[in-house]
């Protein structure tokens, strides 16, 4: 099958074996995929990957072992915990030690036609939900596991990056109901987020404007973000880091303890809870398409993805 593949470097290859469906496993035809940061780090080395690549997806189901999926538009939970141990048990299995994880760690990708998840991961897409918001599933419940670090549930937050991770993030959280700030770099990308009822800062003429936010979430997808953010919350808050960079990362860490911080990781989230707030039309992530490549030039996407400024780039299959 087609698909674009990691093996040192990035290629598109017309011979790749079809995913083997194990049991208790939905074999998907991949409708719609989308070019991720992480997938460019990947490419850079991060964390070794070697396969296809892709982690943002909507399918539809092509054979299951249970016949209420067969047929239907699916998106899917990247992480595929073994299904027994304590961690997949009694909370999301998102830290299983047995796991394998959608195009990042030892299970082949979505930028090809077909992919294998299991059936417990899956998430049903209603028809209200078009594939062009649908494929924002996964980042979009990425971006709504910050609630799950907020005290108050309301806020204030402020979202450091206006790229397509700071501004989804910014958009998840305001159809949430939460109140948001976003500093960037960029007037144009962070009339995104004004649109959506942000209030948005230049970071060029930032100053102290904020006063200390109770809360930032890192999303630059620099190096430099972490400490970035770390100047930006106040004393006793919480940082959310949400950037990945292949290699290492200097940071003056003193701030975390002189103002007694508290620093969060904040990777994958709860893909039913996104779903439902697509279907109830709290948030529309279609103004970060900028561009659509068919599979076929899977290669290609990734290339513009990694342009300095690009925001989202999706992936057309057959589905």
């Amino acid at each position: 099958m087609l698909a674009l593949l990691l093996d040192g470097e990035p290629r598109l290859v017309a011979d790749h074996p079809p995913p083997r469906r194990e049991p208790g496993e939905a074999l998907i035809g991949m409708r719609l995929a989308g070019v991720c940061d992480t997938d460019l780090q990947l490419a850079r080395g991060y964390m070794g990957y070697r396969g296809v690549l892709g982690h943002e997806f909507v399918g539809t189901v092509l054979e299951a072992d249970s016949a209420r999926w067969r047929g239907r538009r699916v998106v899917a939970d990247i992480n595929a915990g073994c299904g027994e141990c304590d961690d997949c048990r009694d909370r999301d299995g998102h830290h299983c030690a047995r796991r394998s994880v959608l195009g990042i760690l030892a299970r082949d990708g979505a930028l090809a036609e077909q992919l294998a998840m299991p059936e417990r991961c899956l998430v049903e897409v209603p028809d209200s939900v078009p594939d062009e918001q649908a494929v924002f599933a996964e980042p979009l419940a990425a971006a709504l596991h910050v609630l799950d670090e907020l005290e108050d549930g309301r806020g204030p937050v402020v979202v450091l990056g206006d790229g397509k991770l700071g501004t989804l993030i910014a958009l998840g959280l305001l159809g949430a109901g939460v109140e948001v700030a976003v500093v960037g770099h960029h007037q144009d990308k962070l009339e995104l987020s004004a649109r959506a009822g942000a209030r948005t800062f230049l970071e060029s003429g930032l100053g102290d404007q904020l006063g200390g936010a109770p809360m930032v979430v890192e999303a630059t997808g620099s190096a430099s973000g972490l400490e970035r953010a770390l100047s930006l919350v106040r004393p006793r808050g919480t940082v959310a880091v949400k950037t990945t960079v292949a290699g290492p990362v200097e940071v003056d860490l003193s701030p975390i303890v002189i103002n007694e911080l508290r620093l969060v990781g904040s990777r994958c989230g709860d893909m039913q809870r996104a779903i439902d707030l697509l279907a109830e039309g709290r948030v529309d992530p279609t103004p970060l398409i900028q561009a659509r490549y068919p599979l076929l030039q899977a290669d290609r996407a990734l290339s513009h993805a990694g342009e300095r400024g690009t925001l989202k780039v999706l992936v057309e299959g057959a589905g």
